[in-house]
């Protein structure tokens, strides 16, 4: 057996020990107690059971993504495969690879759910090297939004793991939230997990108090695909980083001028079902909206634009052609 690609029965019932309620709130999630089980502040359908499993009370997502173990969960919500949960969760717990490990100390849980941990962003590189070879020639966004973002310091390389950083801002311009993304990619997956402490309320976003339009995405690297593909640099944008309108709601608070709403969410099951019920809700509160997902085959606007790289073979060449 490779030890260093795969795991034992006996890690994997370790990983499968681990305090689901700790995993949430080192994933930046406020866990609340409510009778015999435990929820989230900024998701309220789900509900954790005994510590170790987790159920989404919501009929919108697709079999597999409503419940499970604590790999599930780091998987529906960190985006990771089922190898690189169990890895997370051994080391999360301080487990070290030796054929003579044992725990040293007992199973983290979290002793009071309403502290939160503080908010500290990653220290930055030094440089953006990484965050930019990746960006540009792994995700085929353009020199002029990658330096964008830059300027505007709403991503920076992070110094440990070489990260990107990808900060959500309120409207005075302080940073409640942040995300990280890898730049090492596995067969199309990398590691994915929001900054621990932050205020899920708040999402990636850009900010024009002349736009009355906001568009509303997953994930950050799409609604920067979507600027670039369109040359759209005058609207507002955010990426909610979930399915979950928390930051929807807090965006529009602080905006009170947007009367139109655009949904750029994927196009795949879940994605699909909640533009249908963001929308409906959206249409009640007395706002324009429209569904305006990738084109049918594109799973994202980032697929949307690797695809449209590939049949130009520049993408400043097709811009002006889907304008």
């Amino acid at each position: 057996m490779d030890r260093k690609n795969s795991f034992t029965q006996e890690e994997l019932a370790i990983a499968k020990s681990v305090d689901l309620t700790a995993v949430a709130s080192g994933l930046g999630y406020t866990v609340k107690r409510i009778g015999n089980y435990h929820t989230l502040k900024e998701m309220d359908s789900i509900r954790i059971y005994n510590r170790k499993t987790w159920f989404r009370w919501s009929k919108e997502y697709d079999r597999g993504e409503n419940g499970g173990s604590q790999i599930d969960f780091l998987r529906v919500f960190a985006g990771m495969e089922v190898k690189e949960a169990v890895f997370w969760l051994l080391d999360f717990v301080g487990y070290q690879r030796t054929d003579d490990w044992r725990a040293k100390n007992p199973i983290p849980e979290v002793q009071k759910e309403e502290k939160k941990k503080p908010f500290i962003l990653p220290e930055p590189s030094g440089n953006n090297d990484g965050l930019y070879l990746y960006l540009k020639e792994e995700r085929g966004l353009s020199g002029e939004v990658i330096h964008y973002f830059l300027k505007a310091d709403l991503i920076y390389e992070e110094k440990r793991y070489q990260n990107i950083v990808f900060k959500g801002r309120d409207k005075a311009g302080v940073t409640r939230f942040a995300s990280m993304r890898g730049i090492r990619d596995t067969n199309g997956k990398g590691f994915k997990c929001d900054v621990a402490g932050n205020d899920k309320r708040y999402g990636f976003n850009v900010q024009n108090d002349n736009s009355r339009e906001l568009l509303v995405f997953e994930g950050a690297i799409d609604l920067m695909s979507y600027m670039d593909i369109y040359d759209d640099f005058h609207t507002n944008k955010l990426a909610l980083g979930m399915l979950a309108d928390a930051p929807l709601e807090t965006f529009l608070k602080e905006h009170p001028q947007i009367r139109s709403i655009k949904f750029c969410l994927d196009n795949d099951g879940p994605g699909r079902a909640a533009a249908e019920k963001l929308m409906q809700k959206y249409d009640e509160a007395g706002y324009e909206v429209e569904d305006c997902p990738p084109p049918k085959g594109c799973k994202d606007y980032n697929l949307f634009l690797q695809k449209i790289k590939e049949l130009s073979g520049q993408i400043g060449k097709e811009k002006r052609a889907v304008r």
